[in-house]
């Protein structure tokens, strides 16, 4: 029979509590991308990602707070997290955050140049932002599924360049060792890679079997 490992879970106080409700007003009115889903149940699921793969209480709350330097307030707002919430929460945040100011960036040259910053980044803030990543992945699948095509419209990258950031995310984060986290986000990239595959695939079949009825019809 095999002994049970006694598990220590970390913990989690006032300063989570307060940095939930941080997040829910700083993103109070923000939804996923052209949907009515409240931002703030992304920021949940990634915290809950993070608690999930090992994070302590600091690294949940990073994941409570990892977008509201880059989409309510850049540089300040990075400055108020560190004076709330520490040094350590807010250097993860800053890990996760791709742009810092207005205006951006062109979307492909801030996406390469987070992919170079990662190449560096801590261990904990790789599991925080490919929690992120991962929970990203998994609402496309499941949006992909359910909708088809029409969901690459939502995204600045289209169908290709979405591909291509996970695609590169994923490997990047198995580069140095992966976590429970980047291993999940491996198997939900390569599912929705599978997925337009096989529905490019069936398209194609689809414009052939047109082709050739018209071709018919001709004769």
């Amino acid at each position: 029979m095999k002994k049970k490992i006694p598990l220590k879970p970390p913990k989690l106080g006032l300063r989570l509590q307060r940095a939930f409700r941080y997040a829910a007003e700083k993103h109070a009115g923000q939804t996923r991308k052209q949907t009515a889903v409240p931002y703030l149940s992304h920021l949940m699921a990634v915290a809950s990602l993070v608690l999930e793969a090992g994070g302590d209480e600091d690294m949940a709350i990073a994941a409570l707070l990892h977008d509201v330097v880059e989409d309510c307030g850049g540089m300040p707002r990075l400055r108020e997290v560190r004076g709330q919430f520490g040094a350590r929460v807010a250097k993860i945040v800053e890990g996760c955050t791709d742009s810092f100011g207005e205006p951006k960036a062109e979307w492909v040259e801030r996406k390469r140049d987070y992919l170079r910053e990662l190449k560096h980044a801590d261990a904990e803030t790789r599991l925080v932002s490919a929690s992120d990543k991962l929970h990203n992945v998994r609402t496309i699948l499941a949006d992909y599924r359910r909708d088809g095509e029409s969901i690459w419209e939502r995204f600045t990258g289209r169908k290709e360049g979405t591909l291509w950031y996970y695609r590169a995310l994923s490997d990047e984060y198995q580069r140095r060792g992966s976590n429970r986290n980047t291993r999940e986000l491996e198997i939900a990239v390569a599912q929705l890679e599978s997925a337009v595959a096989r529905e490019q695939g069936r398209q194609r079949k689809g414009g052939n079997k047109k082709a050739k009825a018209i071709g018919s019809s001709g004769r």
